[in-house]
């Protein structure tokens, strides 16, 4: 399962307008943000990125758009969507 995270693609959903304090419009990520993912490893460095982006677009009232484009990008790279895994930890420690 840790492929999931080694194997995921950017969060960039190619919408690229830097504009909210240096942040892209589509993902809220920053241009140095962008480039340090491609060197982000396994789950251990690529989750807490999520972690930090989700957290970013809910104040922003942008998940629900992005995670809609970000599962679209998966599913075009045929990639396993790295969105589940967390959207599961997150209902199991509710249920907890």
């Amino acid at each position: 399962m840790a492929k999931i995270w080694a194997k995921a693609p950017s969060p960039c959903i190619g919408v690229c307008k830097f504009r909210d304090e240096g942040r892209c419009l589509g993902c809220q990520m920053t241009k140095p943000e962008k480039k340090r993912f491609k060197r982000l490893k396994g789950k251990a460095e690529r989750r807490p990125f999520f972690l930090m982006l989700r957290e970013r677009l809910e104040a922003r009232d942008r998940w629900n758009y992005w995670s809609r484009m970000y599962r679209r990008r998966c599913l075009k790279k045929g990639a396993d969507c790295p969105l589940d895994k967390l959207e599961g930890a997150e209902r199991e420690a509710r249920a907890a």
